[in-house]
This record gives C-alpha cells, sequence and structure tokens, in this order.
C-alpha cells in the first residue's frame, strides 16, 4: 500500500473559477502561490515562488468559490496529480518562450486562513482569525 499527502499554505493568485460538470457536480479550481525566502552567503536575499493549481469538488467546490478571492492564504490539504504522459508536473511553453510548469493538486481538505476580507496573514494565524475548513468527497 502506498500513500501521498501535500500539504499547501498560501495565497490565492486569482478569484476562484466554478463550473458545473455534465452531470451537474460542482467543481472549483483556484490558482495558490507558495512563496519561500532565504539568505544567500553572499548576504544577498533568494525569493521563489512556486505555483499550484488546486482543484475542489461538491461542497468545498461551492464554498470555495462563494467566499474566496484573489489574496486569500489559505490551507490546503490533497494529493498530486502527475502529467499522465510524463508522471511529473505539466510543462508547457509561455509566450515569452520560457518554461512553465503547473503541479495539479486535487484538494481532499481546504482551510481558510487570514480574517474575514484580509488577504493574507502568517502560517499559523489562524487561532486569532476566522478559520472555516471544508471537508468532502472526490469524486473518484
Amino acid at each position: 500500500m502506498s500513500y501521498q499527502r501535500l500539504i499547501i499554505v498560501g495565497n490565492l493568485g486569482r478569484d476562484p473559477e466554478m463550473r458545473y460538470m455534465p452531470d451537474g457536480t460542482p467543481v472549483t479550481t483556484l490558482s495558490v502561490a507558495t512563496n519561500r525566502k532565504w539568505n544567500n552567503p553572499d548576504g544577498s536575499q533568494g525569493e521563489e515562488t512556486t505555483w499550484f493549481r488546486v482543484t475542489l469538488w461538491r461542497k468545498q467546490a461551492e464554498v470555495a468559490a462563494q467566499y474566496l478571492t484573489k489574496g486569500r492564504l489559505v490551507m490546503i490539504e490533497g494529493r498530486l496529480n502527475p502529467d499522465k504522459a510524463t508522471g511529473g508536473p505539466r510543462i508547457w511553453t509561455r509566450q515569452d518562450g520560457t518554461a512553465g510548469a503547473s503541479y495539479e493538486v486535487t484538494a481532499d481538505r481546504l482551510i481558510f486562513l487570514g480574517g474575514r476580507g484580509e488577504a493574507g496573514g502568517a502560517p499559523g494565524a489562524a487561532e486569532a482569525s476566522e478559520e472555516y475548513e471544508v471537508e468532502g468527497e472526490i469524486p473518484f
């Protein structure tokens, strides 16, 4: 038996996009950015942003579409969905010719971090602010 669990804490890069499957099942996609900063040996600061495309289903999809907006801090628990052709992230070429990668995640759990209407807040700040947790079934 094998198992994977991915936890992402980041900010929404745009408002959620909700649609319905042919059978009426709601599905919402989120674009979530995570940031990492560090100090280089020469004293300069390094920074890296990684983007994740997150898919939420059913009740989670409806709640996310209703309450989340661009900039909101969220925590997502879920699993990576590798590209079927490569087994890794989906790779494409941007308009400027540089390579881009998309990390696809199916969410099992969504937690809103930061206060209502706040764009951010620090990870772990949920104790002092609104925390809304939604867990739901995955359709497969």
